[in-house]
């Protein structure tokens, strides 16, 4: 069986050894968190909505003022290291086709003054770091019976100009996120400081009632995910028989929803089923969520069949 262990890190334009020591003590994300990041899947070669992530990247360096390589440089960077890692090819009997997730991580850089924004910081080359693993879908038995889930202590402003950013700095999802397992459930989801549904630690909150898909608006301070968008865009959705739409959620809202899921990139359409001890529906996974996983998951490999193909 493959490894899903990396050999290989691409790290400031170049590969490294992934075991080697990368970053000097003064980087400004190990420092400060001061940075950004973005994640996505790989299939056959093929980066899923590449172009989303990398405009999502770029908006989020823009408000830091932190320079970035080109796309072109990133994307060369990203099937370097698929490459190394025999990821970009067909696959085999032995795992899924070329399936990979990748991290897009950017620091300011190593600064050896200290201080939130000391001389010299608008100067600083930026700490550019790209991984890639084997892609490993939520565990079955997640799927099977379903994301529990309570309401995070920490609360999220919708008038922060850091709410759609996708910043390194994580401190209040791992508080969340360490809620949870206190808890002995799977997730915490964010309310606003006004009490409605925002996001969850690393994914957006839909919900199904009747043929109503439901969703946060970005005012509720969530980072819109591509998943988010595919959801709300894709013919795929309305053959199902659902109607996307973006409007405010309560709790209450939640928990008298038909059904519900989380999505992300790389964990894709996750059931949700319980919120603060109360079931959602039926308490368990429901055929529409069900149904739009199962579309997700075939959109994705036919449009990297499609694009592997393409001269």
């Amino acid at each position: 069986m493959l490894s899903s262990r990396p050999g290989h890190v691409w790290l400031d334009g170049r590969l490294v050894p992934a075991d080697e020591p990368h970053l000097h003590v003064t980087d400004r994300g190990f420092q400060l968190g001061d940075g950004l990041f973005e994640t996505l899947r790989a299939r056959r070669g093929v980066l899923i909505e590449w172009d989303e992530h990398i405009a999502r990247l770029i908006e989020g360096a823009e408000a830091l003022v932190i320079p970035l390589p080109s796309g072109t440089i990133l994307e060369a960077g990203v099937r370097e290291l698929l490459d190394a890692e025999h990821l970009s090819g067909p696959g085999d009997d032995r795992f899924a086709p070329g399936d990979a997730t990748i991290r897009i991580t950017i620091s300011r850089g190593s600064l050896e003054r200290r201080g939130t924004l000391p001389p010299g910081w608008d100067h600083t080359a930026p700490t550019v770091a790209i991984q890639a693993w084997p892609y490993a879908p939520p565990a079955s038995g997640l799927l099977e019976r379903g994301v529990r889930a309570i309401a995070s202590s920490v609360h999220r402003d919708p008038a922060s100009p850091l709410a759609g950013i996708k910043a390194t700095s994580r401190a209040d999802y791992v508080y969340a996120k360490l809620e949870a397992e206190r808890a002995g459930v799977d997730d915490a989801l964010f309310l606003t400081l006004d009490g409605r549904v925002s996001e969850a630690t690393s994914s957006n909150v839909f919900a199904i009632v009747g043929d109503a898909l439901i969703t946060p608006t970005t005012s509720a301070a969530i980072l819109a995910g591509t998943t988010r968008t595919w959801l709300l865009a894709d013919p795929a959705v309305r053959a199902i028989g659902l109607r996307p739409a973006q409007r405010d959620l309560r709790p209450d809202d939640l928990v008298a929803a038909d059904e519900a899921f989380l999505s992300s990139s790389v964990a894709g359409i996750v059931p949700l089923v319980a919120f603060d001890g109360r079931a959602i529906g039926a308490g368990r996974p429901g055929a529409q969520t069900i149904a739009l996983r199962t579309a997700r998951e075939r959109w994705i490999d036919e449009t990297s069949l499609a694009d592997a193909a393409t001269p």
